[in-house]
């Protein structure tokens, strides 16, 4: 169950940023990350009276804001890397990132899996990379390689944040049911607020972006919460990676409604991709 959860989750964590991108051409970084990450938190608050009655301890508090601190660093520095460099090396460099962040994690915690969901891991990585390929990226890469330095540490970076987004929410107990990422939300958005404050930028969306960033933000949401399930059936590092091959999702839907052309190396991408989850699957 928890592997099918954590599948689901990067269906709807690849949908949630398909439809990110859609907001971003239209908004601020800034705008669009407040309406989205504030749609979320709605939408969880919306839901919370059908949940379970919660019993949150200070650790629940902690993780959840450690979360929160995490996860708005990783997604500032994912846009800051995206205006640096091509989407095409920056993009798998955050998502490789973010799976060996809590696989190495795992590992310190004593999670060892089989070697065949090893291997799974090892080829899901790898699809992560192919997945985010495009043709021009050979082009991309000679064009500026100072930029393209840069851009790779700060999608390091990113992908180090998401990471750890990934393994504080995980140490939340189940009792806490999903009140640690509606904490882990309130303190992202209270930090992106004062961001926009600070540098006098503007906090809202064009009309035209409102539904997608609507969409966006309840998707992330929903991604979170089954990841957040899966991880407290699972192991951190097994769920963590599957979760991770979110590109996969963006690149189907960037096919099926904006006609973009699967490269060769994407479409190996797709194919690595169901392979590993094959071998994570049947092994875990």
């Amino acid at each position: 169950m928890a592997s099918l959860l954590a599948l689901l989750a990067a269906v709807f964590y690849g949908a949630a940023d398909f439809l990110g991108g859609i907001t971003t051409r239209r908004a601020t970084m800034i705008g669009a990350v407040l309406v989205t990450q504030g749609a979320g938190l709605g939408v969880l608050l919306l839901v919370t009276p059908l949940l379970p009655d919660a019993d949150l301890t200070r650790t629940d508090v902690i993780f959840g804001a450690l979360g929160g601190i995490t996860g708005s660093v990783g997604v500032g520095l994912l846009y800051l890397a995206l205006a640096i460099g091509p989407m095409s090396v920056v993009a798998p460099v955050t998502a490789v990132c973010a799976a060996i962040v809590p696989l190495g994690v795992g590992l310190m915690l004593g999670e060892r899996p089989d070697p065949w969901a090893a291997l799974g891991v090892l080829l899901a990585l790898i699809a992560v990379a192919l997945l985010s390929q495009t043709e021009t990226a050979g082009d991309e890469r000679h064009a500026a390689p100072s930029r393209l330095g840069q851009g790779i540490r700060v999608a390091l970076a990113s992908g180090v944040a998401v990471g750890l987004f990934f393994v504080a929410v995980a140490q939340t107990t189940a009792d806490a049911v999903m009140w640690p990422l509606a904490i882990s939300r309130v303190v992202s958005l209270t930090m992106f607020l004062a961001l926009a404050v600070a540098t006098g930028r503007p906090a809202g969306v064009p009309r035209a972006a409102v539904a997608p960033a609507l969409a966006c933000g309840a998707l992330d949401m929903l991604a979170n919460a089954l990841y957040l399930v899966a991880v407290r059936q699972g192991q951190l590092g097994l769920v963590a990676t599957l979760a991770s091959l979110y590109p996969a999702s963006t690149v189907l839907l960037a096919r099926i409604v904006l006609g973009e052309r699967l490269g060769a190396w994407q479409q190996l991408g797709v194919a690595g991709a169901v392979g590993a989850i094959v071998l994570i699957v049947g092994n875990s």
